[in-house]
């Protein structure tokens, strides 16, 4: 199906004008007088869907300010081009594809027909072949090629081959099978796979090697060299076999490594890597947390794709949370975005996030290739609470810069010590209501603060911030978590008429390094049409090489 909605250039919309004298108007407005004037603004403002509450009223937002974002979306046609994604349009205009994360979680009694195919079923098929290999590995009746037990699993990926396997494992570690260790593989720098091969015994070592192609230059290097380090050991051909898989939609290649076909998962051009970890690529996070486990996350996943298809915009909390970001981006000039979530185990999120957000919507061109006339693209960067706090909350709350700020916790712990779980979470709360208030220097003076130090300790506040809270850290909360983050990428791009589902930035510098590299390792003349700045840096390498 052929994706044809048209939109105007959003900053010629009135709604946009409208938003730019809005953002006039609240020059001197403060969140203490918002709250002051408006007793039910946390309730007003605060949504609630698949175990999640979203607490928005820290926002530096008015009711108009929501209403004209709402009547943006609309102008828009957000609520049009999120149902031909949903239905197959190919709504990747500039690879012809469609988009459909989301089908990789629909049950397999909703079913949904692309070009005459219905994809659910072909989802499903896979995931049945995921959960019976996984089993295997689980229960030991998956041997390596010695007859051992497998023992580690290491994936080998990059991009969202590997950020989201990573990301999950390390989010949903206190579910997973402990008599299994994980690692992962992504850099091609050779350091991450030596250390990632350090201590293993080839015999009870399973790799996944997760690339679409088969043809990734770093993930492919990295298996090279793995298989290398499992035959230097087992020196049979044949033990590849058993102690590799793929998951790719290459069977040539595939079989070239001496994978069996059988061990290969497949997936489809219409899932980006950045959206794929809920698709085989989360082969890893199945084997580590079982099939019963990864079908709840899948649950989790589709119970938010269904409150962002269904629910009323101003009810919507990727709808909200998406807006807000272009509220920030566009009229306040806020550069980055700050994602704090107050768990160790999601200590990978924001690093996930980087490569949802800024892959998606790090462009400067909209949709028929003309410049875009307003900022895209924020940038997403964080770290686990509390650790953050000694390091950059400084700049939040005292800097020149206004962050706008994620704050992620739960109210349950995971392990046996809620009395430190009640603490971090005290911190949440604490830095949220600091940022958005402060302290005036009236009050530092009240609590008899000398005066010399009152402007060094003066917090100005109004520093926004959303805070999202779960009662635990699981499997469905997961899934629910990182398709509310997909889908306000989804209305931040549909609000800049930007392609949130194509990556070209990412493919010249790949192409120029291949073009590069043989110059690293021979000592023949360098090419006559590179600049002098490489290629001093590749004749000062050579020198430092020997």
């Amino acid at each position: 199906m052929t994706w044809d909605i048209q939109v105007p250039d959003v900053a010629s919309l009135p709604e946009w004008q409208v938003l730019g004298q809005l953002r006039q108007d609240m020059t001197d407005v403060t969140l203490r007088e918002l709250f002051a004037s408006d007793p039910d603004r946390a309730k007003d403002l605060t949504l609630t869907a698949c175990g999640l509450t979203v607490d928005f009223s820290k926002n530096l937002i008015t009711k108009p300010v929501l209403e004209s974002l709402l009547s943006l979306a609309d102008a828009m046609k957000v609520t049009a081009r999120r149902e031909a994604m949903f239905d197959g349009s190919r709504i990747n205009t500039t690879e012809d594809r469609s988009v459909l994360h989301t089908a990789l979680r629909r049950p397999a009694n909703e079913p949904l027909h692309v070009d005459d195919v219905n994809v659910v079923n072909e989802v499903h098929e896979v995931l049945a072949k995921m959960h019976t290999f996984s089993d295997a590995v689980r229960s030991g009746s998956w041997r390596g090629f010695t007859g051992e037990r497998i023992r580690t699993v290491v994936n080998i990926g990059i991009g969202g081959s590997d950020l989201g396997p990573v990301m999950a494992y390390e989010a949903l570690r206190f579910y997973s099978d402990r008599n299994l260790d994980f690692r992962f593989v992504s850099n091609v720098d050779p350091v991450d796979l030596h250390e990632a091969l350090h201590g293993l015994d080839p015999q009870t070592t399973l790799f996944i090697v997760a690339s679409k192609t088969f043809t990734t230059l770093e993930t492919m290097t990295n298996a090279t060299t793995a298989r290398t380090w499992l035959l230097d050991a087992l020196k049979d051909p044949a033990a590849v076999r058993r102690h590799f898989v793929a998951v790719s939609t290459n069977t040539e290649r595939v079989r070239e490594f001496g994978i069996d076909s059988e061990n290969m998962f497949g997936f489809w051009d219409w899932v980006g890597g950045r959206y794929s970890m809920d698709s085989a690529i989360g082969l890893s996070t199945m084997i580590a947390i079982g099939y019963d486990q990864f079908m709840e996350m899948l649950s989790g996943f589709h119970d938010m794709d269904q409150h962002f298809l269904h629910a009323p915009l101003y009810e919507n909390i990727p709808v909200i949370h998406g807006l807000l970001s272009v509220w920030y981006r566009n009229f306040l000039n806020c550069q980055t975005h700050a994602v704090l979530p107050y768990s160790q185990y999601l200590s990978r999120f924001p690093a996930y996030l980087q490569q949802l957000t800024m892959e998606s919507n790090g462009k400067s061109v909209t949709l028929d290739g003309t410049p875009v006339s307003m900022a895209t693209g924020p940038i997403y960067w964080g770290e686990p609470g509390t650790n953050g706090q000694h390091s950059f909350y400084q700049l939040l709350h005292q800097g020149t810069t206004v962050v706008p700020v994620d704050f992620i916790g739960f109210a349950q712990s995971l392990v046996p010590n809620q009395q430190q779980q009640d603490l971090l979470m005290s911190n949440i709360f604490a830095q949220a209501q600091a940022l958005a208030f402060g302290k005036t220097a009236q009050e530092l003076s009240d609590e008899g603060v000398p005066p010399e130090l009152v402007p060094h300790k003066v917090m100005p506040g109004n520093r926004p911030s959303t805070t999202i809270l779960a009662a635990k850290l699981t499997p469905y909360i997961l899934g629910a978590l990182v398709a509310m983050y997909e889908h306000s990428v989804f209305v931040q791009g549909a609000i800049w008429n930007i392609n949130s589902f194509d990556q070209w930035g990412v493919e010249l510098g790949k192409v120029m390094a291949q073009a590069i590299a043989p110059n690293l390792s021979n000592d023949g003349a360098l090419p006559p049409e590179l600049d002098s700045s490489t290629g001093a840096l590749i004749m000062r390498y050579r020198s430092l090489k020997s």
